[in-house]
């Protein structure tokens, strides 16, 4: 096999760990804390978690290892979609087994949780951990979304560690992957199986985060590829100096990602969907405020800017969300296909204006024709709109389009409106980590190893102070109920992992806030470039903006 200059290096990088993991095995001592309560909903959760609610923090610090030696043979799930660093979660885990004790294994369940199920798995080994060190991707073993969540699933991953002597599972993944993993945890305790589970944070939204939590693995690298990304366009947009380049980036359900670019690269406009929310702006006073700032920059014969939109925003706003309610509605069971088989569009557009309300057509219509036809694309296995393939750039330069043509009639703007868009997503899954993300997922899997050394069921690996130098993190585990709360899901009430939002009143945003109408009349571009690994810790460690204004 052929590898590339950089990824023969990355190889043979040595991830930095949290100072009382770098003790020697036998000198990790821990200290429990205060027993815990979930965030919200406590007797509902306790009474879903019997077994498992209420466990104490812990953190490791230097001291006598008191665990009892015993061989583990663990298993590991990559879980949901990728994020940069998932391999040196598993490298962290494999390696800490192996410096426990040589005898110490670990199988791989390939394709996410129905590896488990189906009992597909792989059992590694130093050459082929070795072949992943500090990579991007997760092709090490394969992700995938089946959620264990069962009795039927959950007994047969009983039968299936039993059968290999398995001692512990390792989940990879986001909210609802975690969520998944706490069930599996209760489920194995109720029953009395004495199999562990241990959960790890991922995903680049950033929404996986609490006061435990500063941060979910995979978000610095994502945020600072699409960074880079962004950048460039400023510069071509400053360079050429005739286009609006109208940017989506990842996250459906907050804007993290929207707003750490924002911090980095400085465009003139960033769109926070927890603000669109809680300002219950419309369509059309959003598309207003993007027009302000183009009517602005076009009197100071600045014709270009750029506008990163995060991917859900539409789904905030009050009049959009009430509209997808009613086209789900209105397509519900039969009357789908009723519609489907409408031969032409004018059809089906008279079909929709006999269903829906007053107030909803008239957001409907105010939608460029192709953006109304994609709401009515596939829908979801419930049967809803695919939110996410509404193609959320376009819909706001087409509508800042309409409002400049509608300025220009008025006297008011006289100046050049050309956008091009942009979507960035998967390009920041599977980059190679970060510097950081390569440090943090390693000693998250290493933090995993003594958390099931110790016995700990339950538990989410945690790494916390990471504004710091990696010598400076702290590790430990906290019970994955603390995170948890009852949420409407499907129509049934449902124990669930709190998302992190962007708070409004939190010190990223405010930085933001600030700035941005400085941002929105000025060309302020900034040009992270692309991350660096070798160098000057300040370059090569440097975190994110969102974490450094945190921990400030």
């Amino acid at each position: 096999m052929n590898y590339s200059p950089l990824q023969k290096a990355r190889y043979e990088y040595t991830p930095k760990l949290p100072g009382m993991l770098r003790h020697g095995i036998a000198e990790i001592g821990v200290k429990e804390g205060s027993e815990t309560q979930s965030v919200a909903d406590q007797d509902k959760i306790k009474a879903l978690f019997p077994n498992t609610y209420g466990k104490k923090e812990i953190t490791f610090e230097k001291g006598q290892n008191t665990s009892a030696a015993k061989k583990q043979v663990v298993g590991v799930i990559l879980s949901g979609g990728q994020a940069p660093g998932g391999h040196n979660v598993v490298c962290g885990l494999y390696d800490a087994l192996k410096a426990t004790n040589k005898e110490n294994v670990l199988y791989g369940f390939k394709n996410g949780p129905s590896g488990l199920v189906d009992d597909d798995y792989l059992i590694f080994d130093d050459a082929y951990i070795n072949e992943f060190r500090n990579t991007g991707g997760f092709d090490i073993i394969g992700s995938g979304r089946t959620k264990l969540e069962t009795d039927e699933q959950f007994a047969i991953s009983v039968e299936v560690c039993k059968k290999h002597g398995i001692t512990a599972i390792v989940i990879i993944g986001g909210d609802d992957s975690n969520t998944n993993a706490a069930v599996l945890a209760e489920y194995f305790a109720a029953h009395d199986t004495g199999i562990q589970v241990i959960g790890c944070p991922k995903t680049i939204d950033g929404d996986l985060k609490n006061e435990d939590i500063e941060c979910s693995f995979g978000f610095d690298t994502a945020t600072k590829t699409y960074s880079e990304l962004i950048g460039n366009i400023e510069r071509d947009a400053n360079s050429a100096k005739k286009y609006w380049h109208f940017i989506k980036v990842m996250g459906r359900s907050a804007s993290h990602v929207a707003l750490e670019c924002a911090l980095e690269t400085q465009p003139n406009i960033c769109l926070v969907s927890e603000e669109v929310a809680a300002k219950k702006m419309s369509l059309s006073q959003i598309a207003d405020y993007i027009a302000d700032s183009v009517e602005k920059r076009a009197a100071k014969g600045m014709n270009f800017g750029v506008a990163v939109i995060p991917e859900g925003v539409v789904e905030f706003v009050p009049e959009f969300s009430a509209l997808i309610g009613e086209i789900n509605e209105l397509l519900a069971g039969s009357k789908a296909e009723t519609f489907n088989a409408l031969p032409t569009w004018a059809e089906k557009y008279a079909f929709i204006e006999q269903g829906l309300s007053k107030e909803s057509m008239s957001v409907f219509a105010i939608l460029p024709q192709g953006i109304q036809q994609q709401l009515f694309l596939e829908r979801d296995p419930h049967g809803n709109v695919q939110v996410s393939l509404i193609e959320s750039e376009k819909l706001f330069s087409a509508l800042v389009a309409d409002k400049l043509a509608d300025r220009k009639k008025k006297g008011t703007y006289n100046g050049k409106f050309s956008a091009l868009h942009h979507f960035f997503g998967y390009e920041g899954r599977c980059a190679f980590p970060s510097n950081f993300d390569s440090d943090y997922c390693y000693s998250l899997g290493y933090n995993a190893t003594m958390l099931i050394q110790y016995g700990y069921n339950g538990y989410l690996s945690k790494v916390s102070n990471l504004s710091a130098p990696a010598s400076e993190w702290v590790a430990g585990g906290m019970p994955i109920t603390k995170m948890m709360n009852i949420e409407r899901r499907h129509g049934e009430d449902k124990p669930v992992i709190r998302k992190a939002l962007v708070e409004l009143d939190g010190k990223p945003f405010k930085y933001f806030e600030a700035h941005r109408e400085e941002w929105a009349a000025d060309t302020c571009f900034t040009y992270p470039g692309a991350i660096q690994y070798y160098g000057p810790a300040e370059v090569c460690d440097i975190t994110t903006r969102t974490l450094a204004l945190e921990q400030e």
